[in-house]
Order: structure tokens, then sequence, then C-alpha cells
């Protein structure tokens, strides 16, 4: 797929929207950015011209272009109507409210021709729900970015049960052309393949936690020293096929005892609330307080550190 002259337009100028309009300049794209709130378009604009300036600063621009042509590929619109024209893919950004996506997407088909894509960036919601008020739906699909897209290049392909293969194709090719990772779920899940990992991990911290075993500190460098370091480079899959001298029907024949016996003393899912939740809470803030000024801090860290890693995943051999 060629780049050259073809526009997507971004719905909704928030992180996310801003996030995917870079991303989607990178690859030499046309991006025309829309937000209802008269301002909000063009002051994203201003935002990712600053950040894109950092970015070619610390080579960590991402593309062939520079960052003044990336710029030049970006425009901002207050009219729906206008933003959408000569668009052949459609990514919405706006905020996790199932409402608000759905309204959207009823506005966008009446605007747009039958081969447009319409895609939604939604992390939870399920296309047969996202897309529920559209007429065309074998044209719509979820691609759910991982934050901050610039630097965790993953992204979930989530058909509504009517999406087309070619339109899953597509956006596969669309989303890899960019430099992102599209990964494709065959069916639509809740919470699709992510989350439902991440919360897995999460509801297990939370259980050796809440019942004494371990501290918020050092559960988490069981992820950021442990598990994390080879995670950021290969999958559990993989883990396990590499864990044992004669691959993943070795690991098993060694280990499934075990894994079933440990995964069975695992306690309910947790309620994440009362005095678990207070007391787990005080200890995350004594760590890192709540306060903006230190979540702030923390976060440009947080991405500082994903720069770095993505440099790094970019040189592997």
């Amino acid at each position: 797929m060629s780049s050259s002259g073809k526009t997507i337009t971004v719905i909704g100028s928030g992180l996310i929207g801003r996030s995917w309009a870079m991303v989607f300049a990178s690859g030499g794209y046309r991006v025309r950015i829309y937000d209802n709130q008269p301002g909000l378009a063009a002051k994203a604009v201003t935002e990712i011209r600053k950040q894109l300036g950092e970015l070619e600063a610390a080579s960590m621009l991402r593309g062939e272009l520079s960052s003044s042509a990336q710029l030049a590929l970006l425009s901002s619109h207050d009219d729906l109507k206008q933003a959408l024209e000569g668009a052949f893919f459609v990514q919405e950004s706006v905020f996790e409210d199932l409402a608000a996506k759905q309204s959207v997407f009823q506005a966008v088909e009446c605007l747009v021709g039958s081969e447009v894509i319409l895609s939604s960036s939604t992390s939870c919601l399920l296309p047969s729900n996202v897309f529920s008020a559209v007429q065309m739906p074998n044209r719509c699909i979820v691609s759910h970015p991982v934050n901050p897209p610039y630097y965790v290049k993953l992204v979930e392909l989530v058909p509504h049960p009517a999406t087309l293969g070619a339109v899953m194709d597509a956006t596969h090719t669309l989303m890899t052309q960019v430099g992102q990772c599209p990964v494709r779920l065959n069916k639509e899940i809740d919470g699709f393949a992510l989350n439902r990992v991440q919360y897995a991990i999460i509801a297990e911290s939370w259980r050796l936690v809440e019942e004494g075993v371990i501290s918020v500190r050092d559960i988490d460098l069981v992820m950021s020293e442990g598990l994390g370091m080879r995670y950021a480079f290969i999958g559990p899959m993989e883990t396990m096929h590499l864990n044992a001298p004669e691959g993943l029907e070795d690991y098993l024949q060694r280990y499934r005892t075990g894994m079933k016996r440990v995964l069975s003393s695992a306690g309910p899912v947790p309620q994440f609330s009362g005095e678990a939740a207070e007391r787990i809470t005080k200890e995350m803030s004594e760590l890192i307080p709540s306060q903006p000024e230190h979540l702030s801090a923390r976060r440009e860290r947080r991405d500082q550190l994903l720069m770095g890693l993505a440099r790094l995943k970019k040189e592997k051999p």
C-alpha cells in the first residue's frame, strides 16, 4: 500500500488521537484531525509540532520524513464533513463512552462512501456494540493501540462479526506500513487479548499483596526485573518453548502438574475495593505520591524508558 496522496481522518484530538496522527504522518499519509470542540484540533497540531521536534532532536523520529515534512501532512478541522473529504480510512479516538462512539460512527457513515474503512480505538467495548447503529458493519473494525502508541507498537485488530476479511487485511497492511505491530483476533471477546492477559497479571499481583505475601514494591520488581525482562522481547509461549531442553512438549511434561496445582490455588477475582484497596493504595502512594506533579514526572520517566527500549528493539538482530 502506497501512502502517497492518501488521506486518513483521525476523530478526537486527545492523547490517543494525537498519537495516531503522528504514527500515520510518519508513514507519509495526509492526516486530517477533527474535534467537535472548536480549537482543540488546532491545539493538537501545535502540541504535535513540539513533540515531533523533540523526537527529531533525540533521533527517535519515526519514518523517513523530517519533522517539518510530517507536520506539513497534518491539518486541523472543526467541520466533520471537511475533515472526511478524500479519506480512505477513519480512526475514531474519542473518549471511552459507548454512546459517544456510536454517535460518531452514525455521523461519519452519512458522509463517506461505502469503501471507506471505519476503525475505533476502543480499549474494551465490543465491536458489535460500537458499530451497532452502523448500516454497513462489514467495513468496520476495532484497532486498539497500546498507550503510548508511538513507542509501544502493538495494535489489536478486532473484527465485528460482519467484518470482511479484506477490511482486516487492509487494516493490517496499513498498520504494518506505518510501523505498528498489528495482531489479529479471529473473533471479538470481552477485553480483547491484551487486557485479558493484563488483568490476569493484575489480579494475581493484587491477591499476593492483599494476602500479605509480598509488598507493592516487590511485586512490581517481580515484573520489571524478572518477567518483564524476558517479555520485552519474547512472549509466554516462546518462553515455555525455550525454558526446557527439548522445547514446549518437554516443558509441558515437566511443569504441567505444577502449573495446574498453582493455578488451582489462585483465589477468586479480587474486589479491588474496601480495606484492601485503601491499604494497597496507601502503600503505592508512599512509593509514588498521587499528586499530579509526581505522577507526571513518573509518566515522563516511563515514556523516556519506553523510547530507549523502542530504540533497542529496533536495533536488535
